[in-house]
């Protein structure tokens, strides 16, 4: 079941300088039960919040955050957290990706053609990444033992928070047309110009004048390029759960064990 315009306004908490925060439960699940809402929580970083983002998202009661970027992109930009913030954080000590995706595809393209295409050849690889692997890894362990909402982060909210969602949501028996459409979410979530604005700058300061529709390319998000991340799992491993398996360390007990915690009805 494809979400609607209303399910999207439903999911999103609408902030001022947090983007693409939104809830990536709701959703039909394996065998007619429903992934619960209001417990798996997906965003940009928060290194721009305002006081009143602070205040709406500690009302969420998350117990749990996982930030999947790197040392260079938190020590650059941490996150504002509201006084009374007690969730226990999770990082990587070493670079997750050394940039974000959407900054690495920048580096030497004209047009918005060349972003694409370099977005697609990064997301190839994104499954397999040496050191956002072990985060990935995190992920499903804190998703596990989480006894609250947990949220997940990375620099845009799109690419590694993307995925990892992507793989979370197949996992709890999200049917693919479902995860592709809540992962283009990314495109109308929210403040749409300022998460476009706060990401042309960031490129621009590193890379120079890139042109509007390339920029905005960099900052969108497109089914393709996660078909792409699971069409590449699907060729090395064969399925989803092989790659979960070998790979992150997520075996069927523990699959369902999520599924168990997640579901309902």
């Amino acid at each position: 079941m494809l979400p609607s315009a209303v399910a999207m306004e439903n999911r999103v908490l609408r902030l001022d300088g947090v983007h693409n925060f939104r809830d990536y439960g709701g959703y039909s699940g394996l065998d007619g039960a429903r992934v619960k809402s209001g417990l798996l929580w997906r965003s940009a970083q928060h290194g721009d919040a305002s006081d009143a983002d602070l205040a709406a998202i500690h009302d969420l009661g998350i117990t749990t955050v996982i930030d999947l970027r790197g040392p260079s992109e938190y020590e650059s930009k941490p996150c504002r957290r509201h006084p009374d913030f007690a969730a226990q954080e999770f990082r990587y000590p070493e670079e997750t990706a050394g940039l974000a995706l959407h900054t690495e595809a920048a580096d030497g393209v004209v047009t918005a053609a060349e972003a694409r295409a370099a977005m697609l050849r990064l997301y190839e690889g994104i499954a397999f990444r040496p050191n956002l692997v072990p985060m990935l890894r995190c992920y499903f362990e804190v998703l596990g033992r989480a006894e609250g909402p947990s949220l997940v982060h990375c620099v845009a909210g799109k690419d590694r928070t993307g995925f990892a969602v992507a793989l979370a949501q197949h996992v709890l028996g999200v049917d693919r047309d479902a995860i592709l459409e809540d992962y283009v979410l990314t495109n109308r979530a929210g403040n749409i110009e300022a998460r476009i604005a706060a990401g042309a700058e960031q490129i621009r300061s590193k890379y120079g004048a890139i042109d509007e529709q390339t920029i905005r390319t960099l900052m969108g998000v497109d089914a393709d390029y996660l078909l792409t991340a699971l069409s590449a799992v699907e060729a090395r491993h064969g399925t989803v759960d092989a790659y979960l398996d070998a790979v992150i360390g997520l075996d069927e007990p523990a699959r369902a064990a999520l599924r168990a915690h997640y579901l309902e009805g």
